[in-house]
Parts: structure tokens; C-alpha cells; sequence
């Protein structure tokens, strides 16, 4: 497998990955990914796939402050409407992260994360950066094995991240748009 498939180009501008203009909508509005979802369908859903301790992935080191990689907590979800998976979203926290920087952070469970984030108001967003996710990056990997897809006929898949910081703590969301996003208008 190619090193440059496993490791994301991430940029700064939507332009950057040139995706459609309905994807366009999803990737740049900055409000609750989660709310839009919930407001588009019958039925709203986080599907925990994964919540553990692991080792971040080589792109997510610069953004969560760290030399290279070291151990984190990681949590990948579903975000499904009406049973169809709609979006991938993979968290990392440093290890060191406390309860007071990210109070239930470690008991979600099936509970959006994003209701949790919007819904604090001493929690900072910072910028929206962009990819194009290949066949080859592990976040596509486990997105298309989450949803029994072929990961080469469904990528590339496209993403955004965004770094929030509380209380001095770093929190990273990358989350992977996949294919059936785009039958759900974006208002």
C-alpha cells in the first residue's frame, strides 16, 4: 500500500479537495453535523463502533500537539438516519486528557458527542480542515468495514476534521462522508 494513501493531505480551504456542491454544503456548514442529521430523518442514531486506547494516526499528531505518534482515546461512530449510515466520525483525546477537560467524554456510549461539544459554551472550535481520504487511510479502512463496503470502490471519501479545546484539552473530530450523504438535502 502507497505511504501517501495511509497519511491525509489536509487542507485549509473546501477548494482544496474540489468536491461536489451538494457535498460542498455538508463539509463547510459549521453548525451540528449531528442536529442536521437528526432534522433529516425519522430515525437518528450513533452506532459506537469502537471507544479504546490506541496509538493516533501519523496526520492527527501535528493537530493534537504531539512529536509523533503516542497513545490516545479513540472512539469511532456511525451517525445513521433512518438505518442508512450517512457518516464515519473518529475522535481522539491524549491520553493525559482529564475528566474536568472532557467531562463524559469516556461514557458516551451511543450518545452524540456533538450535542455534547455544541451544547457547552466553554468549548472552542477551531478551524475546519479538508481531505480526500484513499482507499489506503485507516479511517477509510474501518469506515467501509463498519458498513461492509469495499473500501477502494467507495473511496475516496471526503472529510473534514476539527481540533475543539476546553479547559486547556485537546479533542480531534475527523468525520468521513459517505456515499448515501448525498441523497439527504442539505438545508
Amino acid at each position: 500500500m502507497p505511504g501517501c494513501c495511509a497519511v491525509a493531505s489536509w487542507v485549509a480551504h473546501v477548494n482544496g479537495v474540489n468536491p461536489s456542491p451538494a457535498l460542498r454544503a455538508w463539509l463547510t456548514d459549521r453548525a451540528s453535523l449531528t442536529a442536521k442529521l437528526v432534522a433529516r430523518s425519522e430515525r437518528f442514531r450513533v452506532q459506537r463502533l469502537a471507544q479504546r486506547r490506541a496509538v493516533c494516526l501519523l496526520d492527527e499528531c501535528a493537530p493534537l500537539g504531539l512529536p509523533q505518534p503516542r497513545k490516545v482515546v479513540e472512539r469511532d461512530v456511525l451517525l445513521q438516519c433512518d438505518g442508512r449510515a450517512m457518516v464515519f466520525a473518529h475522535t481522539v483525546v491524549p491520553l493525559g486528557a482529564t475528566a474536568t477537560q472532557w467531562p463524559l467524554f469516556r461514557s458516551l456510549g451511543e450518545r452524540s458527542l456533538g450535542t455534547t461539544l455544541f451544547g457547552d459554551p466553554i468549548v472552542a472550535r477551531g478551524a475546519l480542515e479538508y481531505a480526500r481520504l484513499h482507499a489506503g487511510h485507516p479511517l477509510v479502512r474501518r469506515a467501509c468495514a463498519a458498513i461492509d463496503a469495499d473500501a477502494a470502490a467507495s473511496a475516496p471519501l471526503f472529510a473534514r476534521r476539527c481540533l475543539y479545546r476546553r479547559k486547556g484539552g485537546v479533542l480531534l473530530v475527523t468525520e468521513l462522508f459517505l456515499p448515501p450523504i448525498a441523497t439527504l438535502r442539505n438545508i
